[in-house]
């Protein structure tokens, strides 16, 4: 991700070299040795910038940091220090770096946009998304930025912010295969499926052998019931990634999916993906174990439970009630260590609705609303009748402000259980957020007839205190159904 930043700082530093360079005496006499009379910070510089272009790391460090010995207020070499720790992964030294080289430059759009992408590989969102908005302020075009708070505020729950973000960054004319792919992930999480697929085929039409994209273009083929075409993406994929078990996955699925049963139990079992296991009389999946791990897997004590089920899993790897049995044990414990137990029993049966349900809510847990909101779609669309499925569908897509979309969810939730008083201060707000005075109204009421103050407190608080601003917007007739 560094790549292109670097090349673009090539330019910006070789325009300062050529300008310090100018600036010298004719008779300056300076030696390629790092002797006494190698005292030029600049040509020691050009020298480092030099071993960078051609891969030698180390002795690009050793060259900056001899030029910053030199020269010690010198932000070229400060931020092109700083890519070559990150290359070599030492990473507090590269934050450093940055830092210092927009102490010494702040006007350059660079060291912000560097500093930024660290922070993002670093899981510091928060402290990358100020730097990357400065960077785009110094250089509007940055493209590198672009893409990187595109993510930012999609991980956030922003997908609007995050997609006027993705499109400035596919706006250039040159914009890469990666900048298309983002933007078509950023409109899936704005359900606008239409124009993800228009997204993916113009990345295909830059990279046409960019697997990523494929996959993408295959799910959403699957959603829609294009199974011949999801299975076209995917055979095309797994040519350019044979084995590759996540794609043997999705393929057998839309074998399956698309009425060919042969076809499906063909992929899985070239690929490994089917358990040597059969199913028992009760229709679950046996496990090899002792009956003693058995019994202690269906322990009430969890600590017992999850050491049994860790063990089984170790005979059966392949098991996805296993991984979906440890998913569930360590969701409030340990979201991560959930997140990814789900998600392995997911590509494992991904036509299991429960387990991409248990996947979505572990994506939910961990705020990852937008990939959250994608996965229980699938889940939905597989089991219609999945409550959990529709609940953690309607949570993500209220977090992600899709409130129209959000409000069916919940319409839907108040269906199958009608006394779900909480249902109707989420459906309460949506309106309230869409500017849909007179609904949001009646429906902050009927939840305060239906809450139980010993479980919707704070929710009955919030809504006391908005009802009269409320009912004043109202009478002055504000909200969309009074726009002209």
């Amino acid at each position: 991700m560094l790549t292109s930043f670097r090349s673009r700082a090539l330019f910006v530093t070789c325009l300062a070299i050529s300008f310090a360079c100018s600036a010298k005496s004719s008779s300056a006499q300076i030696e390629d040795s790092l002797g006494d009379n190698a005292a030029d910070p600049v040509r020691v510089f050009e020298r480092a910038q030099n071993a960078h272009a051609h891969g030698e790391i180390d002795k690009a460090l050793l060259l900056y940091e001899e030029a910053l010995k030199l020269r010690p207020e010198f932000p070229e070499a400060e931020f092109q220090r700083a890519t070559v720790l990150v290359s070599l992964a030492r990473l507090e030294e590269a934050e450093s770096g940055f830092r210092r080289a927009i102490e010494l430059r702040k006007d350059w759009s660079l060291p912000y946009s560097g500093l930024g992408a660290l922070l993002v590989r670093l899981h510091r969102d928060r402290e990358a998304d100020p730097l990357l908005k400065q960077a785009l302020k110094l250089e509007p075009h940055d493209n590198v930025a672009l893409r990187l708070l595109a993510n930012i505020r999609l991980r956030a729950g922003e997908a609007k912010e995050a997609l006027e973000f993705a499109r400035r960054a596919t706006a250039d004319k040159d914009a890469p295969a990666s900048a298309w792919l983002l933007r078509a992930i950023v409109e899936r999480a704005n359900s606008d499926t239409t124009a993800a697929v228009a997204s993916l085929d113009h990345a295909l039409q830059i990279e046409p052998e960019n697997v990523a994209a494929l996959v993408q273009r295959s799910e959403i083929r699957v959603d829609t019931a294009n199974y011949a075409g999801a299975i076209d993406d995917l055979k095309t994929a797994l040519r350019l990634t044979p084995k590759d078990k996540q794609i043997l996955s999705r393929l057998a699925d839309a074998y399956q999916r698309g009425g060919q049963p042969d076809e499906a139990h063909r992929v899985a079992e070239a690929g490994g993906l089917l358990t040597p296991s059969a199913a028992s009389k009760e229709g679950e999946i046996q496990v090899s174990g002792t009956p003693q791990e058995i019994e202690a897997a269906n322990s009430s004590d969890a600590v017992v439970a999850r050491k049994s089920l860790e063990k089984l899993l170790e005979k059966n790897p392949r098991n996805p009630m296993l991984l979906a049995k440890l998913g569930a044990s360590y969701r409030t414990d340990d979201p991560s260590r959930s997140l990814e137990y789900y998600r392995r029993a997911a590509e494992i049966q991904p036509h299991n609705a429960d387990y991409v349900a248990g996947y979505g809510s572990a994506l939910l847990q961990a705020r990852r609303f937008a990939e959250a909101a994608v996965i229980l779609r699938r889940a939905v669309a597989a089991a219609p009748d999945n409550y959990s499925a529709h609940a953690n569908l309607a949570t993500a897509l209220y977090k992600l402000k899709l409130y129209p979309d959000a409000l069916a969810e919940y319409e839907w939730l108040l269906k199958s259980k009608p006394d779900l008083a909480v249902a109707y201060f989420f459906i309460a707000t949506a309106h309230d957020y869409l500017g849909e005075y007179d609904e949001a109204l009646a429906s902050y009421e009927t939840f305060l007839a239906r809450a139980d103050a010993k479980t919707n407190q704070l929710e009955i608080d919030k809504v006391k205190l908005r009802l009269p601003s409320l009912r004043r917007q109202i009478q002055l007739k504000q909200g969309v159904k009074h726009k002209s």
